[in-house]
């Protein structure tokens, strides 16, 4: 499974949609996604630079328009559409923290995981000695209403550590001097909203997109680190990213790509200039 896909570089067969499902299954998966007649263009949530090879098949393939407009939450930025009320005193807490150093931690709001799974998350963050603000989802974790799979002692730990919420103002975390990672499961509205930031990511990708997002983190535009679910590596790799000098690299790569993300969507970039694109071709038609 780890084996590069053919003509899919730097894709593995482990980080296909679908791979672990029956082979009827997988089509039908990929049929519903797939149109039934020939698109007359693409509108793609993307920057141009971050999937050049891609978008260059696409068009190979196609030969229609194709629009990269993205990111839409700098493009065009609109209030949360998150169904969980955000607990916005969490940035009251960010203020407090020294630069870079606390791991935003949230996995999304359809991911589930069971209490095994979340007692090795909550060790490995106790256990790295670093701040974290860490989302728990209420009934994210199967059989507990909120976090009391934490036993006594750790909730304790715990909470002279860092700060559990319900759900967070993720773009404003994102944004805040204090956060220095972000442990994510690279779904793709949370990594463009990491990488507008310039903010290094730990990938734990539950399926389907997050798996290819989590490879192009990692090994393709290297601000991102894949982990394993065990409180030993979870410390590491927090610390890599926190505190060790893999860290820093990774941070400053983001940084460059955070330049070049604004490069594109501000006046005369290539997102800016392809919204201006469709606009036209919709007029046009």
């Amino acid at each position: 499974m780890q084996e590069i896909v053919p003509e899919l570089n730097p894709f593995r067969y482990k980080d296909l949609p679908f791979i672990d499902l029956p082979t009827q299954d997988a089509l039908d998966s990929a049929n519903m996604i797939t149109p039934d007649t020939p698109p007359s263009a693409f509108i793609w949530n993307t920057l141009e630079f971050l999937e050049p090879s891609a978008l260059t098949w696409i068009r190979q393939q196609y030969q229609v328009p194709t629009f990269t407009i993205g990111p839409l939450h700098k493009i065009s930025p609109t209030p949360s559409t998150s169904f969980l009320e955000e607990d916005t005193s969490c940035i009251t807490w960010l203020d407090k923290q020294k630069p870079k150093s606390v791991i935003y931690v949230s996995l999304g709001s359809l991911a589930y995981m069971n209490e095994n799974v979340a007692t090795e998350m909550a060790l490995g963050l106790a256990n790295s000695n670093q701040p974290f603000l860490w989302v728990v989802r209420p009934g994210s974790v199967q059989g507990f209403e909120w976090v009391e799979f934490l036993e006594e002692g750790l909730a304790v730990e715990m909470k002279e550590r860092g700060l559990i919420v319900k759900w967070a103002p993720q773009k404003e975390v994102l944004a805040h001097n204090a956060v220095g990672g972000f442990w994510s499961h690279c779904g793709w509205n949370s990594t463009l909203e990491s990488v507008c930031e310039g903010v290094p990511m730990l990938c734990q990708p539950f399926g389907v997109d997050q798996l290819l997002n989590a490879r192009y983190l990692s090994y393709v535009w290297k601000m991102g680190v894949e982990i394993v679910v065990e409180r030993k590596e979870i410390e590491g790799a927090i610390r890599r990213i926190l505190v060790d000098k893999e860290g820093e690299e990774r941070r400053q790569r983001g940084m460059e790509i955070q330049e070049n993300a604004k490069l594109a969507f501000n006046h005369g970039g290539s997102s800016h200039k392809s919204l201006n694109d469709l606009v036209e071709f919709i007029w046009s038609l």
